[in-house]
């Protein structure tokens, strides 16, 4: 019995995986469908084109998906259109929330996404009735491989960046909207593409949350990514080491 139980139990853990495997791929496509609509079809001429690509291969897509996925963006196919909408409200220990969204109903995925805050001792509010807690700015991800750190934090600045940072994964460097556009091709031309590429909401102070606290967001946090229509998620908490370890701990 308990070798059937453990295989009960593998099986599980592959179709979770596999399930969380299958929303990514849908937003993944999502997103190159609607960076080939809003520009050209072409990589190499399209940024947010080429950031999704990028994204889609770190996640192991196969090339014929993204290629599909271009052919039905550039309305080759007659594809569905997305539309970009962003929600906002409070999420447990009065947390503020963002939520970006690429909808082809937003009369759906309004209520979807009420309903995910709801059940999850949260409230969705109005359009900037958090926004103002966070600021707009570019965000750019490298390996580490990429470069070293100090050659990474001196082409960033060179090239307008207003940070540069270096972590035990990557390398992050933001910029502000008016000149990420800039920044980004600068260090495309010095270290290659960029993992990621893109405009971000960064919090401008954190809720410390307890255990309890942070347990509830985590919930509902994990609800919206689980949405396929929900592409990203920001939040302005922060859980201490010891609080974070124990809730890992659990799962």
């Amino acid at each position: 019995m308990a070798g059937h139980s453990q295989f009960k139990n593998i099986m599980h853990r592959k179709g979770k995986q596999d399930a969380k495997r299958g929303k990514l791929f849908t937003k993944l496509i999502r997103e190159i469908m609607t960076a080939a609509r809003s520009g050209l079809p072409d990589i190499n001429a399209n940024p947010r084109l080429r950031a999704a690509v990028i994204a889609a291969r770190e996640a192991n897509m196969p090339k014929d998906t993204v290629d599909r996925a271009i052919k039905r963006g550039s309305g080759q196919d007659g594809a569905e259109t997305y539309e970009e909408i962003r929600y906002e409200g409070y999420g447990p220990g009065r947390v503020a929330v963002i939520v970006e969204a690429l909808t082809d109903n937003r009369n759906r995925t309004a209520s979807e996404v009420r309903s995910i805050f709801t059940k999850n001792g949260g409230s969705l509010g109005e359009t900037n009735s958090v926004g103002f807690m966070f600021s707009r700015v570019g965000e750019i991800i490298y390996a580490l491989g990429a470069a070293s750190a100090d050659a990474m934090f001196e082409a960033g600045l060179e090239a307008g960046a207003e940070n540069v940072e270096t972590t035990a994964e990557t390398h992050e460097v933001l910029t502000g909207v008016d000149d990420f556009a800039a920044v980004r091709d600068a260090l495309e031309k010095k270290f290659g593409p960029a993992r990621s590429a893109k405009l971000v909401w960064r919090p401008q102070s954190t809720v410390a949350l307890n255990e309890d606290a942070a347990r509830d967001l985590f919930a509902l946090l994990e609800a919206l990514e689980d949405n396929d229509d929900v592409q990203n998620v920001y939040a302005n908490y922060e859980v201490a080491d010891a609080v974070m370890a124990k809730l890992e701990a659990a799962t």
